[in-house]
């Protein structure tokens, strides 16, 4: 005894979609292309040219690629001084813990960038760009300093350095007076 399963009804957003409907030919499309498209080139694939292949680049221009980047590498910290200026400046002068994290950081990142100038750099020098990469790390170092020297201010604007003469009174000798005032009646 065999019996018969009917084959389940599918809805018909099923069977669209597993059969799509046959696209419309061009002369039966009532809207135009848009400006700047090509037919021709919209229903093939682009392939690649196979006139010349890449050849790899000359040492020289490898070179003149690695002083570029080693450029952008100097130049990094100079691009984080206004953010670290306006976040300086928002977190007052207070003594909170918000302002002391951000001075510590204002104070380690430059510190151990410049302890690692020549470790950054060592990946872009080459014999040939040594003589270009003394002026790259001074100005690395140069851009590390003014954001130590970011750091001095906001801690002189908090009151921490010692730069006034009150700040000082422990080392100070007392006076000794040329003469006294005694008041008799």
């Amino acid at each position: 005894m065999t019996t018969i399963t009917p084959k389940p009804s599918y809805p018909s957003w099923v069977r669209e979609l597993h059969s799509p409907p046959n696209p419309k030919s061009k002369s039966a499309s009532s809207i135009r292309d848009p400006p700047g498209f090509s037919a021709s080139l919209s229903g093939k694939r682009a392939q690649p040219s196979k006139s010349q292949p890449h050849k790899p680049p000359t040492p020289e221009e490898t070179d003149i690629l690695k002083v570029k980047k080693s450029w952008e590498v100097a130049l990094a910290p100079a691009k984080q001084l206004p953010m670290n200026a306006i976040m300086m400046y928002m977190s007052g002068n207070s003594l909170q813990i918000f302002s002391i994290m951000m001075v510590f950081m204002l104070f380690k990142n430059p510190l151990q960038a410049l302890m690692q100038t020549n470790a950054v750099f060592t990946k872009y020098e080459t014999p040939r760009t040594r003589s270009k990469m003394w002026v790259v790390k001074a100005v690395y170092v140069l851009m590390n300093l003014v954001a130590l020297g970011l750091g001095i201010w906001k801690v002189n604007g908090m009151g921490l350095l010692p730069t006034t003469r009150s700040d000082w009174l422990a080392w100070e000798t007392q006076r000794e007076p040329i003469e006294r005032a005694v008041l008799t009646f």
